[in-house]
């Protein structure tokens, strides 16, 4: 195990999931990852009207074909999962970064004052704790 999934699993662990669990959310976020990175790169666009995803070629723009939706399963077992903790996940669905992060509802709330709003997508990698793949 290398050093970056070594820390993900211990600092999981310390959130109280089992390896088990953190070793699911740790191949959603790489499934995420993927994902986002075919997207970038223009190989999976979604269709407009439907939100179905479909292969492309990236040399020549041309529609392959229907894919499966591996974004969605990979979401919804991550946030099962981190809901029995009591806890949320964020999707930052660029593939420069960790595109899967969970955080405590409690801790998005306490930053909010009278006057300011904060929103996840502002403070995820400040209160959140990032899944690396």
């Amino acid at each position: 195990m290398d050093k970056w999934r070594r820390e993900t699993f211990e600092r999981l662990a310390k959130l109280g999931f089992s390896d088990d669990e953190a070793a699911q959310l740790v191949r959603a976020s790489a499934t995420l990852h993927t994902w986002a990175e075919h997207e970038c790169n223009g190989a999976i666009q979604r269709d407009e009207l439907t939100n179905v995803p479909y292969w492309y070629n990236t040399n020549t723009g041309r529609k392959i074909g229907r894919t499966s939706d591996r974004e969605t399963g990979a979401l919804k077992r991550a946030k099962r999962i981190a809901n029995e903790h009591g806890l949320e996940i964020y999707h930052q669905g660029d593939p420069r970064g960790c595109c899967l992060w969970l955080y405590d509802r409690a801790k998005l709330a306490n930053m909010n004052t009278l006057r300011d709003t904060v929103t996840i997508d502002s403070c995820y990698s400040t209160i959140g704790t990032a899944v690396v793949p």
